[in-house]
């Protein structure tokens, strides 16, 4: 995987407010590669080797959190993210509206 593709993906990620969530295709969108959704949340997999960046900010289509990171609830959380139940966020409510 070429790191200037990586690289694009984190960058997008870290625009993302605090208090307000993306989703993997939304940030496949924003890079121009519509259909890979999967890659961007393989590269968010292993972003922790390229720096700090907010993936816990990052959910699947229907807002699902990532089964097994429980961290990710606690930091959405402390960021004022209320969580509609225990592994769902409110997509309407809190998701990132990057035209503003």
């Amino acid at each position: 995987m070429e790191e200037d593709l990586i690289y694009e993906i984190l960058s997008v990620v870290d625009e993302i407010p605090e208090g307000r969530v993306a989703t993997y295709g939304q940030i496949a969108k924003l890079i121009g590669r519509d259909k890979n959704s999967r890659l961007v949340g393989k590269v968010l997999s292993m972003a922790e080797y390229y720096g700090e960046y907010p993936c816990h900010r990052v959910v699947n289509s229907a807002g699902r959190l990532v089964p097994g990171w429980g961290a990710q609830r606690l930091l959405l959380e402390e960021e004022g993210v209320v969580l509609k139940n225990k592994t769902h966020v409110n997509l309407k409510k809190y998701q990132w509206d990057y035209s503003e």
